[in-house]
């Protein structure tokens, strides 16, 4: 039997319209002024009022900080977190996106600590508590609801990770109601986002364990399952319910399991292009697949009938190919943009985006090949 360790989210609550006892959730562990971490978007569709109004039925204060932004700035977040120790806040809550998600942990952690924000990234730098903790996710698609990972855009351009135990939340709110009506391009991106991680999950070259691959397998199959029908018919629940369900048990399978090359090769996209972070591993992942195949052909085979059943009975070298394949039609078929190009990239801005993928040491460990300059500016050629 071999050795690991997993860890999770402790309480899981999945339920249409279950963010209305997010505030009875919150009373119970005491708290009286929540911070409310949200964006402006999702205020003006309206799709953080049942949670609000939960709040003010429990008899719980909320101040309410809709100033996310994608590929959350240190700078963002610092802001938040003076805005929310003024307010006397004792716990946090968040109703979004994964930026919104991922800035709602690390504020838990900042409030109730002494740590500056510069000496808590890498792995398991957090050496306080954190705050209660509560995120519902309003698109299936990073699992950052199960994940002791937040991600901040530093300087200019450059991304780093925070990693530790502490900003696992302590419950995950799973609402199909708040994805109902998903733009098909942020449905297909954030899908193809959660199916990435359930991929870099099962080949991961470190921690790779058999609960994580266990839930890959499953959020793929739920994924793979029902991404076309959520994009192409955006108020199926049955759909919605399944792609939260499956970028849930993603989330939990790379939690454990780290991702690698895909999302290294994405990162620098986000941050000089600010293109969404699911597409921009929806623009390398048939690239980076290819590249791994040498070393993961067996995981590919695998999983290949999983997300595309047509795959069944295959060779594990043909079916390995076809998941590629699979992978290279399954974008313009969603009408994603599929080039490099198309996001404004240029021949000229190759070099650097293979420079910075170079410095995602903390990902690239855990490809099941090894990356070098070459071989990243390789794929973003291919990609472009």
């Amino acid at each position: 039997m071999s050795s690991f360790v997993f860890q999770t989210t402790p309480s899981i609550l999945s339920e249409v319209g279950s963010t209305a006892r997010m505030g009875e959730i919150m009373a119970k562990k005491g708290c009286r002024t929540v911070f409310f971490v949200t964006d402006k978007g999702i205020l003006d569709l309206a799709l953080a009022e049942t949670a609000l109004a939960g709040f003010r039925e429990a008899g719980v204060e909320t101040v309410v900080f809709s100033d996310v932004e994608a590929d959350p700035p240190e700078a963002m977040i610092l802001s938040a977190v003076e805005k929310a120790r003024a307010a006397g806040c004792d716990g946090v809550a968040s109703v979004g996106g994964g930026s919104s998600l991922d800035t709602a942990k690390l504020i838990a952690v900042l409030l109730a600590g002494e740590q500056a924000i510069a000496e808590i990234y890498g792995v398991g730098q957090v050496t306080g508590e954190r705050l209660p903790l509560v995120l519902a996710p309003t698109t299936a698609g990073t699992g950052s609801e199960v994940t002791p990972i937040a991600i901040v855009t530093t300087g200019e351009a450059e991304k780093k990770g925070v990693v530790s135990p502490q900003l696992l939340p302590d419950w995950a709110i799973l609402d199909a109601e708040l994805t109902i009506g998903l733009p098909a391009h942020v449905t297909a991106a954030t899908g193809i986002d959660a199916m990435v991680h359930a991929i870099e999950a099962y080949t991961s070259a470190h921690k790779k364990n058999p609960v994580s691959d266990c839930l890959a397998r499953e959020a793929l199959a739920l994924l793979g399952g029902n991404i076309r029908t959520a994009c192409k018919e955006p108020e199926d629940r049955k759909a919605r319910g399944d792609m939260l369900l499956g970028s849930m048990l993603a989330g939990m399978a790379f939690a454990n399991a780290p991702v690698a090359a895909v999302h290294a090769l994405a990162y620098p996209l986000g941050g000089h292009f600010h293109v969404p972070h699911g597409l921009s591993n929806a623009l390398v992942l048939p690239h980076v697949l290819e590249f791994n195949m040498p070393e993961a052909e067996a995981h590919y085979a695998a999983l290949a009938p999983i997300v595309f059943p047509e795959l069944a009975g295959r060779s594990p070298t043909e079916a390995a190919k076809g998941l590629v394949e699979g992978f290279r039609a399954l974008g313009p078929d969603l009408g994603m943009k599929t080039q490099l190009r198309d996001v404004g990239v240029s021949h000229n801005n190759l070099p650097k985006l293979a420079e910075d993928a170079m410095k995602q040491e903390r990902l690239l460990i855990n490809n099941p090949r090894t990356m070098t300059y070459e071989a990243a500016l390789a794929i973003y050629e291919k990609a472009l």
